[in-house]
Order: C-alpha cells, then sequence, then structure tokens
C-alpha cells in the first residue's frame, strides 16, 4: 500500500475552496480535525480523503444548514490504519424542517419583491410626474428671428453672434429669469434645413420699434411680437443634446395620445441649459411645452 498524501493546511484550503480560519474553525467545533499537527511545529496536514467530507459539509452549508446541525448530522470513523474519516446521515426531520423553512423564506421574499416593486414604481411615477408636468404661459412681449437654419446647433451659433447683439443694439432688456424657446414652422420634416423661429421674452418693445402684427412670415430680422397666453401646456423636461431632441417630442406626443390630449398650437422648445453655460451637451437641459386643449 501506498503512503497517506499529506496536504498542509494551506494547499487543504485552496483545493477545496475554503479558508485556513474556516479550517481552524471547523477543528475547534469538531466539525472536521487535521488528519495529523506536528507537535513541535504546531503543522496540521490534512489527507485526500478528507476532501469529500469537507465538500459534503459546504454542500450542506448551501443547503442552509448550520454548523450545529451538520455537526449533529456526522460522525467518525477510524480506518486500520488510524485514519478518520468523517460520514454524514441525513435526518430527514431535520430536511423537512428545511423545506418549511425554504417555504417561508420563499414567501417572505416574494413579499419583499412585491414591496419594493411597489416602492420603484412610486418612484417611477414620481419621476415622470417631474419630468411631465401641466402648467399655463402667461402672455408675453418677445423679441423674434426667424431663419432657414441646418438645425438647433446653428440656431446656438445665431443666438450670441446675431441675435444678442442685435437685441443689444436695440437697447432690449430681459426679465428674470429669461425665457427663450424656439418655433419649428415645418409642416413636415425636410431632408435639408428648418424653418425655426427664435423668441426672448423682453420686458418691453424698445423706443422706435413697434410690435408685428401681421401674420407673414419675418426672415433675417429681429422683429417684435406679443404672444397671448396659453392657458394649459404639456410640458416635458429632455436632458441631453439637440440631435436628440426628437426623443423628446416621441416621448411628450405619446404622453399626450395616452391621455386623450390634442395639441392646441404652436410647440415650444424652452433653452434652459445649453452651449451657453454647460460644456457637456449631455447635460443641457430643455423643456418642450405643447398647448393643449
Amino acid at each position: 500500500m501506498g503512503s497517506t498524501m499529506k496536504l498542509s493546511i494551506g494547499e487543504f484550503s485552496k483545493l477545496c475552496g475554503v479558508t485556513v480560519k474556516t479550517l481552524r474553525h471547523y477543528e475547534k467545533i469538531g466539525l472536521l480535525r487535521p488528519h495529523s499537527v506536528e507537535s513541535w511545529t504546531g503543522y496540521r496536514y490534512y489527507t485526500v480523503s478528507q476532501m469529500q467530507p469537507m465538500l459534503r459539509i459546504r454542500k450542506l452549508k448551501d443547503l442552509g444548514l448550520s454548523l450545529e446541525e451538520i455537526y449533529e448530522l456526522s460522525w467518525e470513523s477510524k480506518s486500520g490504519d488510524g485514519e478518520c474519516t468523517m460520514f454524514f446521515r441525513p435526518d430527514r426531520e431535520m430536511i423537512v424542517k428545511k423545506l418549511g423553512d425554504c417555504e417561508k423564506e420563499i414567501e417572505k421574499l416574494v413579499h419583499r419583491k412585491k414591496a419594493l416593486r411597489r416602492i420603484l414604481d412610486s418612484l417611477n411615477e414620481e419621476e415622470s410626474m417631474n419630468k411631465i408636468y401641466t402648467t399655463s404661459l402667461p402672455e408675453i412681449t418677445v423679441a423674434s428671428y426667424r431663419a432657414e437654419v441646418s438645425g438647433y446647433n446653428e440656431l446656438m451659433y445665431l443666438c450670441p453672434n446675431v441675435i444678442g447683439p442685435e437685441m443689444g443694439r436695440l437697447g432690449c432688456t430681459c426679465p428674470e429669469p429669461g425665457y427663450c424657446f424656439s418655433v419649428c414652422h415645418d409642416s413636415e420634416r425636410r431632408e435639408n434645413g428648418m424653418d425655426l423661429e427664435y423668441m426672448e421674452q423682453i420686458d418691453s418693445v424698445p423706443a422706435g420699434q413697434s410690435l408685428v402684427t401681421d401674420s407673414d412670415p419675418v426672415f433675417g430680422r429681429l422683429i417684435f411680437r406679443k404672444l397671448p397666453a396659453v392657458e394649459k401646456a404639456v410640458c416635458l423636461k429632455f436632458i441631453g443634446p439637440y440631435d436628440r431632441l426628437g426623443e423628446g417630442y416621441a416621448e411628450l406626443y405619446k404622453y399626450l395620445e395616452e391621455k386623450g390630449l390634442e395639441v392646441n398650437g404652436q410647440t415650444r422648445c424652452s433653452f434652459v441649459d445649453g452651449i451657453w453655460n454647460e460644456p457637456d451637451p449631455e447635460k443641457w437641459c430643455s423643456i418642450i411645452q405643447a398647448p393643449v386643449k
């Protein structure tokens, strides 16, 4: 017969997937003792035959048995050469009890899942309410500039380089906080360009200027208009760059459809945070405002 292969406590722990600390604890409570301990060094050694009992302990722990319960199921047997082997005998009553514990745990988890789902639904509803809301829009006087542009990014170039300087030259003053927005006059999506009108609320029409009251479009020139109050507008807060504004419009119009609301007037896109105060386009904030019946 070949000699018994001895494994150091470190080797044994690595092969069995448990820590040395765990093995020392199992030894302390008498659950799994080393095969031998050198008296003069205190080194502990295990054998290959002890790997199966160790894996069995891990399996029983995974099934929910405590170390005390596992100990109750175990007994030691010594072979002719003095090697001690640990055995485990399943106990019917204990297994039935564990099955009952599993059922209770499942029931508890189901209740916990339902409670967490209710909280999540509440948070989603609250988030949706913060994102989509209804308000009224007061009557305002605006400075207006209408142009054929390639998109919102070009409009944002015109604001500081063309529209803003012209408003300053004419002596426009704006209330705080400022309110600026755009309206798209296209009846359908075009392959190239957009007919956008940019409007910014002002305190009053500057001296020497007058309100434009006719409906004919005026392109490439700053004019002044008075917009009537909007009794009810559904608004959606959109965070992200302008080339994704379509996502916001789609979400808002889906909401209007679900609520049975009909758009009644021109939808505005109000600019809250943008390139002028936020370098990260993913943090730009726009509010889409749709007048509804």
